[in-house]
């Protein structure tokens, strides 16, 4: 079977996890594709990633919609080569475990690939690129989080204009309305993707997991049970020896005159 997905390991704990199909038009994501997508994923959090950054190995496009010629074989119960469960699959890997995920979206996304895009924790992209949710185009539906987790990230109204009209949206405006973390120049997702994948795989690791599991969990909760979650995971930093340690080490520098800039931002410690 020829391997669509390569993982790549710039710094302990960060992989990089990029698709390349360029057999596909628009880089339309294939049943095949998916799975092995998923698989890269899931492989990547076993072998120890912290961090993943999710690419596109083809020029002018990320990650596009779902393959409509799989999607309606699938309908309609004809043969197809893959596994759809891995769209499920991918979204779990990012959105609901322990590593941080991180769209570097270096080319026009829409569809099931803007989808993946939402279930990652943080969203870096190129000027330039659109995203869209055409589906109501197709006279088609959201499957896998282009209503329901897009809403959460940008609001209602903003979801409501991207897929009931299915027009594109420029990231500097998602930029603004939250939907996006970081809009760099053309050419340079993937590098500022690692770099941020870089400086969070050298942070505590039980705190980075920690972090998360307290925005996922606390998702669907409401406020008083998301601060008990919160402060039953904060506890459990607390007491560990590394944050025991760390806490020992800041105040000493804090006492000893450091400014606050220096001991967290300029020389943050070190294990």
């Amino acid at each position: 079977m020829s391997t669509l997905v390569e993982t790549t390991w710039p710094h302990d704990g960060l992989a990089v996890v990029t698709l390349t199909d360029p057999a596909t038009p628009n880089h339309n994501v294939t049943w095949k594709a998916i799975g092995q997508l998923a698989g890269a994923l899931e492989a990547a959090r076993e072998a120890g990633a912290r961090v993943i950054v999710l690419a596109s190995g083809v020029e002018g496009f990320w990650l596009s919609h779902a393959h409509l010629g799989d999607l309606r074989a699938l309908m309609l119960g004809e043969p197809v080569e893959g596994d759809g469960s891995g769209w499920f699959r991918a979204c779990h890997e990012l959105s609901e475990t322990d590593v941080v995920s991180i769209a570097a979206i270096s080319g026009d996304t829409s569809g099931g690939g803007c989808e993946l895009g939402w279930a990652c924790d943080l969203r870096i992209a190129e000027t330039g690129v659109r995203f869209s949710q055409p589906e109501v185009i197709m006279g088609l539906g959201t499957g896998i989080g282009g209503a329901a987790r897009l809403r959460r990230i940008i609001g209602r109204t903003a979801t409501a204009e991207m897929i009931l009209t299915g027009r594109p949206m420029s990231p500097e405006r998602l930029h603004a309305l939250g939907g996006v973390n970081l809009v760099v120049p053309k050419g340079q997702a993937v590098a500022a993707a690692v770099e941020w994948g870089r400086r969070l795989a050298e942070l505590p690791a039980a705190s980075i997991a920690g972090l998360k599991r307290m925005l996922v969990q606390g998702e669907d909760m409401s406020l008083p049970e998301a601060l008990e979650n919160d402060q039953a995971i904060a506890q459990t930093l607390f007491r560990s020896p590394q944050g025991l340690a760390r806490m020992q080490s800041i105040q000493r520098r804090y006492d000893a005159g450091e400014p606050m800039a220096s001991v967290l931002w300029e020389r943050p410690p070190t294990e």
